[in-house]
């Protein structure tokens, strides 16, 4: 007996610890008697959902507490609704989180009677008993113990920055009131930010993007009954049976309000309105144990209004979007550092306006930034040539820049929008700085200009003398094939200190350089360290030790302290991008381009079928072909890239590559195969038929989405129409036939569906006969929808 007695003393002090250490709160319901503290969670039934006491994951102050609800199943913190978004407390410990018999929900720190945050709900219709019940779907509601159909608060009536399905984003039309979503502030500070969606307060069926609750930068156009006009890509998901969302649009005399569904419960499925403006769809993969990406609005980062603040450029193609002007730094850094840019940037020097007056005050002066989308609200002022206008501006100590192009444009103040644009839109503009920001200029002491003069050309022999010893070292790497080690003063000397800028690229700039034997050179120099190291790896590892003809020659690289450069061969006509969507373009004849075609596909086939190991480049976009001389197509940015041994035949990765180009499987998060290339290249080819995005829009602001005109025509024998104008008294019916069929046949929903790479190379080359494809389950129902409407 002493035995068993012994072993049931045992169980009963374990069972009696365990219930010491557990949350008091592992059910879904709060009540009075049972007020949450900061130990505690509130768990939904099916344990989807948590609520409690949480600090955001990204950082910034330790002393800032909130209560949220966040998904409870996935490692990765993911928070969808905050009470006390900017009312953070300090002391959780001394906090709770009760319900009053009045039915409120309030935050209470140190028994104080005035509540930290509440839910302030007034005129009561519940009798008593009043309960506070965390949903499956992730809805927190205060109801009455017994009866569940009877809410008097519910979080999803009270949008902080996430829209979770069958959540109602709607506009009362009784009160007019309009539920909007708000950004946080950045990722460590769920505060209200700068960004928000809701529906067009006009009465319009749109959803409209805004900054500061006045500027609209994106809309989503009106509802058609089963899409809206600007997101044709939802119309395949709402009439495809076998999709895995439903959507629905209700519109009737009470309110009108957009929601979605998931059919599948377990499928985390999220929309959110992101730090950075951007509205975006997230789905979490199981198999990566991340949230993959599958949509975002608007497509283009720079369209967001005010996403970089004022005295900053927005980069389209860079990776980190926002970067200061000259003479401006970061107004709160780390508020940069967690995604926040729109407090913008600040001088570094005051300026000298008030001093101008003076005669021994040295004036202010302007840097000029060339190649830019002049920045929102400019002023005309009536001057006739530009020294007059840069005295209009230097006069008035508010003008803060101006640009002339036949026409005297000013700003005052701040400068909002201003954009990176390589296209012929472009503009100068002329900031205004401190004198010291800028190199002096004027007369200098003739001994001064003797020394820098004496100093120049004694560094200069020495950098000469230097180069010519390393010449033949660099020509013997060169002809061998192996990677040069250049040092990163090397770089500079060639690139004259990274003065003339080709372009910016992922994950950043690229400048012109030359050797000493006049050979032209391409230098990448990487910026942000942690992307940075990535992609310098992940190019090195990937194309250092390969060459073809079709794909960029990476001929060195600089690796010193936290300083990433790479250095490739130059290619003059720059990128495919380039000549396919601007005007003057030098690919206007049909041969050149259908031999930019086959090009790429060669160098793929190469990149899957010919190296040791076989490599998926992920990010296949007219961005990233670049042509050479003689317009030789040449695959490059290989940063995204990975690499398969030939044991196996697939990778499992996180989302990456380019909205537009991405194929189905990344959105699912299943493993990634080859196929995913042979997509985007389908994707991109449709593009080289046409020279027009797939995505365009007509004069009467309809959207059109290329390849379902392809999928018709096809059809119909009319594959005429669908190229590009410019070259119908030039083109090779048969191999305009082929390479349709070829493009439709690449963008198959199932990958198995698809060609391999080196398939497609003998279907252009006109060595297989290519059957008509199957229109992709997402084209028919587009087709069938544009049909219904002509």
């Amino acid at each position: 007996m002493a035995p068993r007695l012994s072993a049931c003393l045992v169980f009963l002090l374990i069972l009696v610890l365990s219930l010491q250490e557990s949350p008091l709160h592992a059910a879904d319901t709060l009540t009075a008697e049972q007020p949450l503290s900061a130990d505690q969670k509130l768990i939904s039934q099916d344990g989807k959902f948590a609520l409690g006491f949480f600090q955001p994951a990204a950082g910034g102050s330790s002393s800032r507490w909130y209560i949220g609800i966040w998904y409870n199943k996935i490692p990765v913190q993911t928070v969808v609704w905050v009470a006390n978004r900017d009312k953070p407390i300090t002391d959780p410990t001394s906090s709770n989180l009760t319900i009053l018999n009045d039915g409120n929900i309030v935050l209470l720190v140190n028994h104080s009677e005035s509540p930290v945050w509440s839910t302030n709900i007034v005129n009561n219709t519940i009798a008593s008993s009043p309960v506070v019940v965390l949903l499956d779907s992730g809805n927190l509601v205060v109801r009455h113990e017994s009866n569940t159909s009877e809410v008097l608060w519910q979080s999803f009536d009270d949008f902080t920055d996430t829209w979770l399905p069958g959540n109602k984003l709607s506009r009362n039309k009784k009160t007019g009131v309009i539920k909007r979503m708000i950004s946080w502030k950045d990722r460590a500070d769920p505060a209200p930010g700068m960004f928000s969606i809701q529906l067009d307060p006009s009465g319009a069926t749109q959803y409209i993007l805004l900054w500061n609750s006045s500027s609209v930068y994106w809309a989503s156009g009106n509802w058609t009954g089963n899409t809206y006009t600007g997101v044709p890509e939802l119309s395949p998901t709402n009439s495809d049976p076998n999709s895995a969302y439903t959507f629905q649009f209700v519109d009737n005399d009470q309110e009108t309000y957009f929601n979605y569904t998931v059919k599948n419960d377990a499928q985390l499925t999220r929309g959110v309105i992101d730090v950075s403006g951007h509205f975006q769809a997230w789905v979490w993969a199981d198999a990566a144990q991340a949230w993959q990406l599958f949509f975002a609005q608007p497509k283009a980062k720079c369209s967001v209004y005010g996403m970089c603040g004022t005295y900053s450029k927005c980069s389209e193609n860079a990776e980190l979007s926002c970067s200061c002007l000259k003479g401006f730094s970061e107004s709160y850094p780390n508020s940069w550092r967690l995604g926040d840019q729109t407090a913008g940037c600040r001088r570094n020097l005051p300026l000298q306006c008030g001093n101008n007056g003076s005669v021994k005050a040295k004036q202010d002066r302007f840097f000029m930034i060339s190649s830019v989308k002049l920045p929102d609200m400019a002023h005309t002022r009536d001057v006739t040539n530009v020294h007059n206008c840069e005295l209009t501006c230097l006069k008035n100590c508010s003008c803060s820049a101006y640009s002339y192009n036949g026409t005297c444009l000013v700003w005052y103040n701040g400068l909002i929008n201003l954009q990176d644009n390589m296209g012929e839109l472009s503009n100068s503009i002329f900031i205004r700085l401190s004198a010291s920001e800028l190199p002096q200029s004027g007369k200098m002491k003739w001994w001064i200009v003797g020394i820098i003069i004496g100093g120049l050309v004694l560094s200069s022999g020495v950098s000469i003398l230097y180069f010519l010893g390393r010449r033949r070292t660099i020509g013997i790497n060169r002809d061998d094939g192996k990677l040069i080690t250049f040092k990163y003063n090397e770089l500079q000397f060639l690139t004259r200190n990274f003065s003339e800028r080709l372009g910016v690229g992922s994950f950043g700039s690229v400048y012109k350089g030359i050797l000493p034997d006049a050979t032209t050179l391409a230098v990448k120099k990487l910026e942000g360290l942690r992307q940075g190291e990535k992609q310098f790896r992940a190019e090195v590892s990937t194309i250092g030790n390969i060459q073809h003809i079709n794909l960029i020659r990476l001929l060195g690289f600089c690796s010193e302290g936290a300083k990433r450069l790479l250095v490739y061969e130059y290619m003059p006509n720059g990128s495919l991008d380039h000549h396919l969507f601007q005007n003057n373009s030098a690919i206007s004849s049909w041969k050149r381009r259908y031999q930019i075609a086959i090009g790429i596909a060669k160098g793929l086939a190469y990149l899957h079928d010919g190296c040791r190991d076989c490599i998926i480049h992920c990010d296949i976009k007219p961005q990233n072909i670049l042509l050479d001389m003689s317009f030789t197509p040449k695959v490059a940015d290989f940063g995204m890239a990975k690499l398969l041994g030939r044991d196996f035949s697939r990778v499992l990765t996180s989302i990456r590559g380019t909205i537009g180009y991405l194929a189905p499987e990344w959105i699912s998060g299943e493993s990634i195969t080859t196929k995913a290339d042979v997509f985007s290249y389908g994707m991109m080819l449709f593009e080289i038929i046409s020279r027009k995005r797939n995505l365009t829009q007509t004069e009467t602001r309809t959207e059109i989405f290329f390849p379902v005109l392809v999928a018709r025509k096809l059809v119909q024998g009319e594959v005429l129409t669908l190229l590009d104008s410019e070259l119908v008294d030039d083109v090779n019916l048969e191999e305009l036939e082929r390479a349709c069929k070829v493009a439709c046949w690449c963008i198959q929903d199932d990958e198995s569906s698809r060609p391999t790479m080196a398939e497609v190379l003998q279907m252009l080359e006109g060595l297989v006969d290519i059957e008509v494809p199957p229109a992709p389950r997402y084209l028919q129902v587009l087709a069938e929808g544009a049909a219904s409407k002509t």
